[in-house]
């Protein structure tokens, strides 16, 4: 690690702590004792309002009601938030509006040679959904449904939440508790806990015409949500051999509820298990298409019959496997 980069670290570690030693430094950054010293001098020298205790034990805290230096950042670190924003250019993200900001300020922060830089690299790289023609880092096209913030907001404070939902030509609502709040295949998805059917539901955002917290009053332990939802897991009737590149095809795309065990030290070969509702007509398309987006590097331990015919229909590599 360079002077300057490990200097930055150890400055955001002190200012995150209301006291430290010099110990406490060499331990966290392997550094020697003279190297320590030094580093918090010049960190001394910058304008940190350190003070120092007197004594055996003694180490350093930060003077309260002090003003502490700006933040600075090394040109990697430049580098690699200008790189974040590009790659979410054209993405259905949260807080979207404050990224034209947030940028705007990283920009004020920096020297003209790192403003080059990132012109440059803005010349260069282009991510997927960039208009390669104007390819500008404050350009917000792609903002997600306005409830997605709302639903955020809520979420920091309460996970029990009344939610209305349309549905083809009406409005329904559930009362849910969220388990996981996230994004497939562009779109933004909550899964969460039926509180009055008792079972797991997942619907859109974007289907989301309100969302409030629930009433107190009629809402289940969290406990005991793990309990029913524990109850209801159903069992596994997919089970593949993963070769490498079957794998790799794994990392670019998967299913939320899809898990993968990797049987070699060099990851190389796994283990896929999943349960498939072969009663659900959607939820059996999406898995034979997935499995032949997977490729033809797979071997079959269990499959269902239904998913079985899919892949014969649609590709046949299945078939073979299992007649081998």
């Amino acid at each position: 690690m360079k002077k300057v980069e490990r200097i930055n670290i150890i400055m955001r570690y002190i200012n995150n702590r209301a006291y430290f030693t010099i110990s406490e430094i060499m331990r966290e950054f392997n550094i020697s004792r003279s190297t320590a010293i030094r580093d918090i001098r010049e960190i001394e020298a910058m304008g940190m309002p350190l003070v120092a205790e007197v004594g055996r034990a003694g180490g350093y805290f930060v003077m309260n009601n002090s003003v502490l230096p700006s933040v600075r950042f090394t040109d990697n670190e430049i580098k690699a938030l200008f790189i974040a924003f590009m790659a979410t250019r054209n993405k259905q993200l949260p807080y979207l509006k404050s990224r034209q900001s947030l940028a705007e300020k990283l920009l004020g922060l920096i020297s003209q040679n790192q403003q080059d830089d990132l012109v440059l690299l803005n010349q260069i790289l282009l991510f997927e959904g960039t208009n390669p023609h104007n390819p500008d880092l404050l350009d917000l096209s792609d903002l997600p449904h306005p409830m997605l913030e709302k639903l955020i907001q809520i979420l920091l404070l309460d996970r029990y939440l009344f939610t209305s939902v349309k549905e083809e030509k009406e409005i329904k609502s559930y009362p849910v508790y969220l388990l996981h709040l996230y994004h497939e295949k562009g779109v933004w998805l909550i899964e969460g806990f039926d509180l009055k059917d008792e079972k797991r539901r997942i619907f859109p955002v974007d289907n989301l015409t309100d969302v409030k917290p629930y009433d107190t009053k009629k809402r289940v332990s969290r406990k005991k949500i793990v309990e029913k939802l524990s109850k209801q897991e159903e069992g596994t009737n997919l089970v593949l051999e993963l070769g490498p590149k079957a794998i790799a095809q794994f990392k670019k795309y998967h299913p939320l509820k899809v898990s993968l065990s990797y049987t070699n030290p060099y990851q190389t070969t796994a283990i896929l298990k999943t349960f498939v509702n072969v009663h659900q007509p959607e939820e059996l398309t999406d898995i034979t298409n997935w499995l032949l987006f997977l490729g033809e590097d797979i071997k079959v331990r269990e499959v269902p019959e239904e998913v079985l015919e899919g892949l014969q229909k649609r590709g046949g590599w299945i078939k073979e496997e299992l007649g081998g």
